[in-house]
């Protein structure tokens, strides 16, 4: 639990300041980019980010299945009162300004506490196919929500910003690999699981091999091609508004070429980029724009 004079000093903050405090400690890479937009795309940007956040730890932070359902319900229900105009909780009093200026729907909203219930339901993915809605529900519709505050104007953006939030929430799922094990939990289809001969039991005892590190490598080609047909569907007049995202993107696949080089050791080890590099990352796109395609290999 966290200390009580945490949680009053909470209490005592505006929903903005509130929505700051949740980015800024997550240490996320998302928080890199904000910092480069404008005052209020960056409020609504830190808004959504807080509640995907709020929603998500209800599922991480709960030992006891039915009660996270029971706040996930709550969060449904709290969605349905921001639109109502009758917002309850920080952070969705700091989305209420910016729901008509950047095109947030309800629907998306309840699409992402859809995909935070998945974690409940199942954690195991047969295959592909079902991986792919999860991670469009968590990531490629929180992508879509993003495009939207970056100042989106096409509807190939888009697609564009749901190829993009799968192709980062692959790179999570194997970043993670290790730590998902430890929590009973394998995100990696068994359909590929069988095609590599990686049997479910060896990622759950933590026991690498090479077999292991030939389904790392087929994953992380999966990532790639996600982003480089991302990449595809952006037009030429929609990059510089779309930085942020393809800051996000730099960061993250700058992350998956370090896994790759460490030789996918992510069942012991936790492989992360450091503040100043993820800001450097940033920084260079913001100014020079997306790495060439061809880093998507």
């Amino acid at each position: 639990a966290r200390p009580a004079g945490a949680r009053l000093g909470r209490l005592a903050m505006t929903p903005d300041e509130y929505c700051r405090e949740r980015a800024a400690s997550s240490g996320s890479s998302f928080y890199y980019s904000f910092a480069f937009l404008s005052a209020q795309r960056r409020r609504a940007i830190t808004a959504l980010y807080a509640f995907c956040r709020e929603v998500d730890d209800v599922v991480d932070d709960s030992t006891d299945d039915g009660l996270a359902r029971v706040r996930l319900d709550w969060w449904r229900e709290e969605v349905e009162r921001l639109y109502a105009r009758r917002p309850q909780h920080p952070v969705t009093r700091a989305l209420a300004p910016h729901l008509s200026d950047y095109a947030i729907e309800r629907a998306r909203l309840l699409e992402i506490v859809d995909g935070m219930q998945m974690d409940l339901e199942q954690n195991r993915y047969l295959d592909f196919e079902g991986l792919r809605l999860y991670c469009h529900r968590v990531a490629g519709v929180v992508g879509m929500l993003a495009a939207n505050i970056f100042g989106a104007r096409r509807e190939s953006t888009s697609r564009y910003a749901e190829e993009l939030g799968v192709a980062l929430q692959l790179t999570n799922i194997i970043r993670d690999v290790g730590e998902d094990a430890r929590r009973d939990r394998i995100y990696l289809p068994i359909e590929d699981l069988q095609r590599f001969g990686v049997a479910a039991h060896e990622i759950l005892a933590i026991r690498p091999s090479e077999r292991f590190v030939e389904l790392m490598r087929f994953q992380a080609t999966r990532a790639r091609e996600c982003h480089a047909r991302a990449l595809s569907l952006l037009e030429a007049d929609e990059r510089r508004a779309q930085r942020p995202g393809l800051m996000m993107a730099a960061i993250y696949f700058t992350l998956l070429d370090e896994i790759e080089r460490d030789g996918f050791r992510v069942l012991t080890h936790r492989t992360s980029l450091t503040p100043v590099r993820k800001m450097w990352i940033a920084w260079r796109t913001w100014i020079f724009g997306a790495p060439a395609l061809a880093q998507a290999r």
